[in-house]
């Protein structure tokens, strides 16, 4: 039974990624030491030429966006440091100071600048009776004044982060109770942090949570199943191996970073199903909008005609999202996220003074707000209709990022630019979306696998020292990408190979510092960092909190089990299972055939061995708090038939390393 803690043991690692777009290592985040001012990186000619054309063509004289930001500012903390309540980091955003400085050559410029603007921190006042606190996490948090007290949007990733941000608002205008708590969608950054807001009891005495239809759901299945790679990749794509600085992790464009503090979930009291509902929220009027499947697979937008504002959730942005993000997930819709934003137009533009959302800054005066929301809605129907008419007309998944040109008029619009999105990854994500990966050659169907592909590559160049020799002078050159390319290769046919893993550092470095995206640059520098250090030998992941294991669907432990399962060892061990969970009264027969394993909900074996066990034992199996061997004791969980069987049977059972290696085979 042993065996059975350490599958539930992975649920609970895997958890936090599925809540999607918001998974990181706990000890980096916020632990990773800034850079000297002593750092002195190469920063070739063609990063400073890239990084100046783009001076040129964006107009860096427009201030608009920075007045935004500072509009309506009240306070911060004068200490950038957010901790638990024993002393344990969880986010710093004085760790950013570095950013009033002018781009340095080795950041792109319009990422320093977006960077400067999500490094703005402190509560700040939309208009009368809305209030926001930004930059005290990846997202916002928003506080709407109720009649009876506040009702809050997004209470951020951790309950520290939460509640911290709430002395802040208590501080300035006086404590007030939370009346309601709105979760726009069913990412870990707009939910997690409501244990530091309010409790069980305090919702038993009516804090009503509102949600979008299917919220728990998603919020603790989305790509559940893949959340082990899904949380190392997210690793890279946030940076939280870096130290904070002009030469490593700047921010992520969506926000600065992610906060690493103890995240909590709460069933909600009402979930809103269709758009066009209605609903009072402590004497505050909300008309909603469905925008499911888009940027997230359950959310909603909505309009309050009383403050003339609209909430926009994650739809629409001062940034290019994700319609694949690389951290890895299901690819969205771009015609969907597109007609979402038009529904807001034709709906609500006319009559909107404010717009804020949950992340970035607002935007007040309807021809504004309008000119903002346009520019969205273009943006994501261009890569999706343009894709699908490139595809159409024979270019492939690779070659038509190449071939779009956005149009000016939403290229030129800061709030379009690639600062977490990227024209290129989005605009592949719509040809998946549609044709999958094969790009329809022949030569793609079966290719060698990366590391025999690789041998093949540097025998075809004429070994490792001509293949350094060429990148070499791609690298002096200017021609990154091949070059990185080229010496990908080298490394997975010689891992080994110092001087090859030492040139392609540098390469991602000055890929880096031309990236645009924080994504991009996260991951170039991120590859380049363990090129030359290894894979970093820290902490775990964070496990996830108590209230998402408990939120676990039960067929979702079993669709976990099914991809853990070692198919080369159960080929020839079929055999049945019962699971019964008895408080619930819940049951499940578990088959495994042929190297496969099945779950029929429901149902039961009456020769298989039982396994019996409360929820809560399930739980705390999970969570580590208890043995099974304890929880018998207990009374809390039995088994009836051959123990011998149940411990074969998730001797089959694989928990992956966490720590794979990403840049090297």
């Amino acid at each position: 039974m042993r065996l059975l803690h350490l599958y539930l043991t992975a649920v609970c690692l895997s958890v936090l990624a599925a809540c999607q777009a918001q998974t990181e290592l706990a000890p980096a985040s916020v632990g990773a030491s800034t850079e000297t001012a002593s750092d002195t990186p190469f920063v070739s000619e063609r990063v400073k030429s890239e990084n100046a054309k783009l001076r040129q063509y964006l107009n860096f004289s427009d201030k608009a966006d920075f007045e935004r930001s500072k509009r309506g500012f009240i306070a911060s903390f004068d200490d950038g440091k957010i901790t638990k309540a024993d002393g344990s980091p969880v986010y710093d955003f004085g760790a950013y100071d570095f950013l009033k400085a002018e781009a340095p050559d080795t950041v792109n410029p319009s990422l320093w600048r977006q960077s400067q603007l999500n490094a703005m921190h402190g509560l700040y006042k939309v208009r009368d009776g809305i209030y926001q606190v930004r930059a005290y996490d990846l997202s916002n948090i928003t506080f709407i004044e109720g009649e009876s007290g506040w009702i809050v949007i997004d209470p951020l990733i951790s309950a520290s982060t939460a509640a911290r941000a709430k002395a802040l608002i208590d501080r300035e205008l006086g404590a007030k109770p939370i009346s309601a708590v709105i979760f726009t969608h069913s990412h870990a950054d707009h939910f997690g942090g409501v244990k530091g807001l309010v409790s069980e009891e305090d919702i038993e005495n009516g804090v009503q949570i509102i949600a979008p239809k299917d919220f728990v759901f998603e919020a603790v299945s989305e790509n559940i199943l893949a959340g082990n790679a899904m949380s190392r990749r997210a690793s890279y794509m946030f940076g939280g191996l870096l130290p904070k600085g002009p030469a490593h992790q700047v921010g992520v464009g969506l926000g600065q970073t992610i906060s690493s503090g103890d995240l909590g979930l709460y069933q909600p009291t009402l979930e809103v199903e269709k758009t066009g509902e209605t609903h009072i929220i402590d004497g505050v009027e909300m008309e909603f909008i469905m925008a499911m499947g888009a940027e997230a697979p359950s959310e909603f937008m909505f309009y309050m005609p009383g403050f003339k504002a609209f909430c926009q959730a994650e739809i629409i942005n001062h940034t290019l999202h994700n319609m694949y993000t690389p951290r890895g997930a299901k690819v969205r819709d771009g015609r969907l996220w597109s007609g979402y934003i038009d529904e807001a137009i034709y709906k609500y533009a006319e009559k909107t003074d404010i717009t804020f959302g949950s992340h970035h800054w607002p935007i007040w005066g309807s021809d504004q707000v309008t000119s903002f929301w346009e520019g969205q809605r273009d943006l994501y129907r261009f890569i999706h209709d343009q894709t699908v008419r490139l595809a159409n007309m024979g270019y492939t998944i690779h070659e038509i990022p190449e071939k779009l040109n956005m149009p000016d008029g939403i290229a030129k619009q800061f709030a379009n630019r690639d600062y977490y999105g990227t024209l290129s990854h989005n605009s592949k994500s719509q040809y998946q979306l549609y044709y999958g990966y094969f790009d329809g050659n022949p030569a793609n169907l079966d290719p060698l696998p990366p590391v025999a592909e690789a041998k093949k590559f540097v025998e075809y160049v004429g070994g490792a020292d001509a293949l350094i020799e060429k990148a070499q002078k791609d690298f002096d050159a200017g021609e990154f990408r091949f070059a990185a390319t080229a010496l990908n290769k080298l490394v997975f046919a010689q891992p080994n190979n110092a001087g090859a893993s030492e040139l392609l550092a540098k390469t991602y470095d000055q890929l880096g510092y031309m990236a645009e995206s924080g994504s991009w640059r996260n991951f170039y520098l991120t590859g380049a960092q363990e090129l030359r250090g290894g894979v970093a030998d820290i902490a775990t992941p964070r496990t996830a909190s108590a209230d998402i294991v408990k939120a676990i669907p039960l067929d979702l432990y079993f669709d976990l089990l099914a991809v853990r399962l070692n198919a080369e060892k159960a080929a020839k061990k079929d055999r049945d299972l019962n699971f019964e969970i008895t408080d619930t009264g819940q049951t499940a027969h578990l088959i495994l055939s042929n190297g496969t394993l099945h779950h029929r909900m429901g149902q039961a074996h009456p020769d298989a061995p039982t396994i019996k066990i409360t929820r809560a034992g399930l739980d705390q199996l999970n969570l580590k708090e208890k043995s099974f061997a304890e929880l018998a004791k207990e009374g809390a969980a039995s088994i009836d038939g051959n123990p011998l069987a149940v411990r074969a049977f998730f001797g089959l059972i694989e928990e992956p390393e966490f720590w794979f290696e990403i840049v090297r085979p």
